[in-house]
């Protein structure tokens, strides 16, 4: 089952090209009430940092001048670095200067901020105030997605969840459709060419185009990679997006098993299918554009956009602009989706919720403790979170976080558009999932970085390298205070 349709760029196109235009066609509902909830407020400026990403940029260039437009409170929105912004945010909190009222978090960092009681209890906040709570405000309205920046035990909202997108399978619909490319295909493999359903069809494909691009002295490669030998990036590609392809979930520790990474202890982070998916994965990299081995998730959609890889995982807040904004594609209209290729076992183990298929990514507004202005930014997390903000958002940045988007007549126009891209995040999202609920998230990524970013530079063989990364996992946790 799944999903498997082309792109098409005109409705796409004109709703990103209208860029900032957006500001003054939003219509707000209840204006009054805005305005006077404001009103003790006008004059604020509210500080926000976050990733530079299509969805934030929404936010900075579209929806805060519509609420300083509406309420009189200034939103400054810093977009900035990956890096910078966790770095920033971070020292904020933890100094208590209370620079920023509210900050990014991704889904894979939430868990340990709320660990140290960085986030205002939003749920709560607006039970207290009851004069701050928009009409249109409903948390029930938001997806499952909004589970991500729960509380463990109260179920309360940390976050107000402004990005949600599936890490999908894109491939150039040009070549797959192209007659001498299929035939020369035909004649190599003994099959036809379609959208791979399994890592063996996915290599088959991607040897054919590379060996293609270099017999016909084209800058085409058969696969992208994420594969950056000193960028967490490279890591998240291999433990959230590959990995659990092959049936290795949650980075491979059980916690319900003393959190075990290593097989000797009941843990898969260097199991053999664990393996069999490193080596997998190095072997597509091979193979891929030479940018690659420099490749974060930005470089590796400006690759496929640039028409240099015939097929790729890639996040899908880009895969709206590389399918539709000729300023920056050079494959508009020839986009195609898919579900990503899978081992045996692998589906069933998602349908049932056993494990899952792929990395389901976004992140969501939250409100620091140390904010200065809390109740001015309790107004904007609502607002960002407005049906009638949403589908302009949606059709501007690839991402959903309310279950009514997906009925409104521009996601419905878009999704016809893309081949049924909107419909696969509703339908097939399930069958994704974000990082796990560790709360030593971070930490656990740096002590074993080091070690995977040897495997990647060759200094260490792939299957030494797991075993010692599983090894090093249990030392950190153990060093927590996780493992006892």
């Amino acid at each position: 089952m799944g999903y498997s349709g082309k792109f098409g760029a005109s409705v796409l196109a004109l709703a990103i090209a209208a860029g900032g235009a957006f500001a003054q066609d939003l219509q707000i509902g209840n204006g009054d009430w805005w305005q006077q909830a404001g009103a003790p407020f006008k004059g604020v400026t509210l500080r926000g940092v976050t990733e530079s990403t299509p969805a934030s940029n929404f936010v900075s260039d579209v929806l805060a001048p519509k609420f300083e437009e509406l309420t009189g409170i200034r939103v400054d929105v810093e977009t900035t670095s990956w890096d910078q912004m966790y770095d920033k945010a971070i020292k904020d909190m933890e100094a208590g200067t209370g620079i920023y009222d509210m900050i990014y978090i991704e889904q894979d960092i939430v868990y340990a901020y709320m660990a140290r009681n960085f986030l205002v209890d939003l749920t709560t906040a607006l039970k207290d105030k009851p004069a701050l709570k928009a009409a249109n405000y409903d948390e029930a309205n938001f997806t499952t997605f909004a589970n991500n920046f729960r509380g463990a035990e109260d179920g309360n909202l940390y976050g107000t969840p402004m990005e949600a997108f599936i890490k999908v399978y894109l491939y150039r619909t040009d070549l797959f459709g192209n007659a001498d490319v299929r035939a020369a295909f035909k004649e190599k493999t003994g099959r036809d060419l379609e959208p791979a359903k399994t890592h063996a069809e996915y290599a088959e494909i991607a040897q054919f185009f590379t060996q293609w691009g270099k017999d016909h002295d084209e800058d085409l490669w058969g696969t992208t990679a994420q594969a950056h030998t000193g960028h967490p990036a490279s890591w998240y590609e291999y433990f959230e997006s590959i990995a659990p392809t092959f049936g290795v979930y949650d980075w491979g520790i059980d916690a319900a098993n003393n959190y075990a990474a290593t097989v000797e202890n009941g843990g898969r982070m260097n199991s053999d299918e664990a393996k069999e998916a490193m080596k997998w994965w190095l072997s597509m990299r091979d193979i891929a554009p030479p940018e690659s081995v420099q490749s974060t998730w930005t470089e590796v959609a400006t690759t496929f956009a640039a028409g240099r890889a015939a097929q790729g995982l890639v996040y899908g807040e880009n895969a709206a602009w590389i399918a539709s904004d000729e300023t920056k594609s050079r494959v508009v209209g020839n986009v195609g989706v898919a579900l990503p290729p899978l081992q045996d076992g692998v589906m069933a183990d998602a349908e049932s919720g056993k494990g899952y298929i792929g990395y389901y990514d976004g992140g969501a507004f939250g409100l620091p403790v140390t904010s200065k202005n809390q109740d001015a930014a309790l107004l904007f997390l609502q607002f960002m979170a407005l049906p009638e903000v949403q589908e302009e958002w949606a059709a501007a940045a690839s991402r959903v976080t309310l279950s009514s988007t997906y009925d409104t007549p521009k996601v419905q126009a878009l999704d016809a558009e893309l081949g049924g891209y909107y419909s696969m995040i509703r339908d097939q999202g399930r069958l994704f999932k974000g990082a796990p609920e560790y709360p030593f998230h971070a930490q656990l990524r740096e002590a074993t970085a080091p070690i995977f970013y040897d495997i990647l530079t060759g200094a260490i063989a792939p299957d030494e390298g797991l075993d010692r990364m599983a090894a090093k996992a249990e030392e950190e946790l153990t060093s927590l205070g996780y493992r006892k």
